[in-house]
């Protein structure tokens, strides 16, 4: 039950840095405009490149290393200290580094690219890594909700129209800043000083960036569509594929929440040389994240014509569209972090990880070449299901001589049949009503009601897994 609270945790840990901007959309995407919104988002794209390369692999690599150590406190505050240390260097390296580039190279957007700063000055304050290595997401949920509440007033107090921009990406900025800070306090509790001549903070170097190779390798298929779609489309376009890929990614990082939980959770049980409950979680896991994946990808396609306009406001049509297309990664992106993030990165298999993100960067680059002229926003949402789909065959060629993959795949018709039936439902629904907060929550209890059913009907194997759980809990 520890690793159900713990996805709970993080899934409201995930949704809610996605959620603090959502919940502003609606606003922001009316009082900025989408050139404004593309803007922020392309400034943001580049110093994303900077605060990655000073992070390095540093997020997946301390998760993993305090996992490995958790048992032992003066091994696991000797493994803190050296990491956070490296973590500070690199950090300013990068600093140093953005801020000569922004100098040297920017001058249209450099007063929005000096305030990006923040964003690099947060990752070097990051300690949540040491807090999912430990499995204890509250702490981190409850700190950063308060942080994020506060900003999200503060947006809709002081950002009033477009000469507002600047105001909107400091808040941005400094509420990343003050969730990292807020975490230090509780460290006070779990580890202790060790001496500076222990930390050894560079013999992390080399496996940190190991890690960091598949981190920046995903980021550049990730963000280099709305590079790209910033330079050969318009602002305009960016702003309505960038609030259109926060939407998709908000009902994304419910699924990808077990990634984060389940790393820790598997690398401790290779620690200890525990191989078949490594396996066995696997599977249960993939189940798990198809059967969530299948619904809110189909429910989102439904709903996206009428939802994306009525959501953003007038101006923003296409981004109905957008959804539609790019929802796909949902079920794709579930899978590769169930092959990916909680199975080749515990058990140390970094290199095949890489080949995997590293082709679905040079697919993502080439389909956006081809599909950003011909299709704009429309083309850059093809392009990003089409690479993740091949980091996810990939991926599953790679996991061949380990993993059974027809266990993982056995029950994934009885959940593509049942997410159909829920489709066509929900579409129909949606075009005979209105949309507003009351016919959408009507839509979705729907849409989730005839996909439960179906899933009793059709037998999933989720359903075993619920029964199983609620026994556990009941005897707990």
């Amino acid at each position: 039950m520890k690793v159900i609270r713990n996805y709970l945790y993080n899934a409201g840990y995930q949704v809610l840095l996605m959620f603090a901007p959502l919940i502003t959309t609606p606003y922001i995407s009316r009082v900025l405009g989408a050139h404004e919104n593309g803007i922020n988002t392309y400034t943001n794209g580049w110093v994303t490149f900077f605060y990655l390369m000073g992070q390095m692999g540093i997020t997946l690599y301390g998760n993993r290393e305090v996992a490995y150590h958790r048992d032992d406190k003066y091994h696991r505050s000797r493994t803190f200290w050296g990491i956070e240390a490296l973590q500070l260097c690199t950090i300013t390296i990068a600093l140093i580094a953005y801020l000569a580039a922004v100098f040297l190279f920017s001058t249209t957007f450099r007063t929005y690219y000096l305030i990006q700063t923040l964003w690099i000055i947060a990752t070097g304050l990051d300690v949540s890594w040491y807090f999912m290595g430990m499995e204890d997401f509250k702490k981190t949920v409850v700190r950063n909700t308060i942080v994020k509440i506060v900003s999200i007033v503060l947006i809709f107090t002081l950002v009033k129209n477009k000469g507002d921009l600047g105001k909107y990406v400091f808040l941005l900025g400094i509420a990343q800043v003050g969730g990292n800070i807020t975490l230090w306090p509780y460290l006070k509790e779990s580890i202790q000083w060790v001496s500076p001549k222990e930390w050894h903070p560079f013999q992390h170097f080399y496996p940190s960036l190991l890690l960091f190779i598949p981190t920046i390798t995903t980021q550049i298929y990730l963000v280099v569509n709305k590079l790209m779609l910033g330079k050969i489309g318009q602002p305009t376009a960016l702003g309505q594929f960038d609030f259109s890929d926060k939407i998709v990614k908000l009902v994304l990082a419910i699924v990808t929440a077990t990634g984060t939980v389940m790393l820790p959770h598997v690398a401790n049980k290779f620690a200890s040389g525990d191989y078949k409950g490594v396996r066995e979680s696997l599977y249960k896991s993939f189940d798990f994240v198809t059967s969530m994946s299948v619904p809110m990808m189909f429910g989102l396609m439904a709903i996206s014509a009428k939802f994306a306009p009525w959501f953003l406001g007038k101006g923003y049509e296409q981004a109905g569209g957008i959804i539609f297309f790019e929802a796909p990664v949902i079920l794709f992106i579930a899978w590769s972090n169930v092959t990916g993030t909680q199975y080749l990165m515990p058990v140390n298999r970094v290199k095949e990880f890489t080949a995997s993100v590293s082709v679905g960067a040079v697919v993502n680059i080439v389909a956006n070449f081809f599909l950003i002229p011909a299709y704009s926003a429309n083309g850059a949402a093809m392009a990003t299901v089409i690479s993740e789909l091949c980091v996810t065959a990939v991926q599953l060629y790679c996991v061949r001589t380990t993993i059974r993959r027809r266990m993982l795949f056995s029950g994934l018709w009885r959940y593509l049949l049942s997410g159909l039936i829920m489709y066509v439902v929900v579409l129909r629904l949606d075009q005979m009503m209105a949309m507003n907060i009351v016919n959408l929550a009507f839509q979705v209890a729907v849409g989730i009601v005839v996909y439960a059913a179906c899933l009793v009907i059709f037998r999933a194997p989720i359903i075993s897994q619920a029964k199983e759980l609620l026994g556990k809990g009941a005897k707990e």
